[in-house]
């Protein structure tokens, strides 16, 4: 099993990262054609599995949240790959509103995997 805090300090950054990013490029998304929306999930998938491979934890913790993450992305990566020529979200207060909840996701765990303290694996 996989310390908690070594996943959240890659999945916190990463998400801090990617939604800034996407905030500030949204219209990258409005001419997105089926291959690179296909391309998204799979890898979403794929770091979904890679979390949910080495923690997959349901206690009612912090790590809590490093699990439902990777059930998220594996999700979220299957419905991309499954049905890649859905419509994406446009430029809209629910998009801003979803992006800004990801990046306090990111937020937290960064903090998380940055807080001292002991390492549990088992957490």
């Amino acid at each position: 099993m996989a310390d908690p805090r070594h996943i959240a300090g890659l999945a916190g950054p990463t998400l801090m990262a990617v939604t800034t990013s996407e905030a500030l490029n949204l219209d990258i998304w409005s001419p997105a054609g089926p291959t690179l929306v296909y391309l998204n999930g799979v890898l979403l998938f794929v770091a979904g599995l890679a979390i949910i491979r080495t923690h997959n934890v349901w206690r009612l913790r912090w790590t809590l949240v490093v699990t439902v993450l990777g059930w998220a992305a594996l999700t979220a990566g299957l419905v991309r790959m499954f049905s890649p020529h859905s419509p994406q979200l446009g430029e809209a207060g629910t998009t801003y509103a979803v992006i800004f909840l990801l990046f306090l996701v990111g937020a937290f765990l960064t903090l998380q995997a940055i807080r001292p303290g002991p390492r549990d694996p088992a957490a």
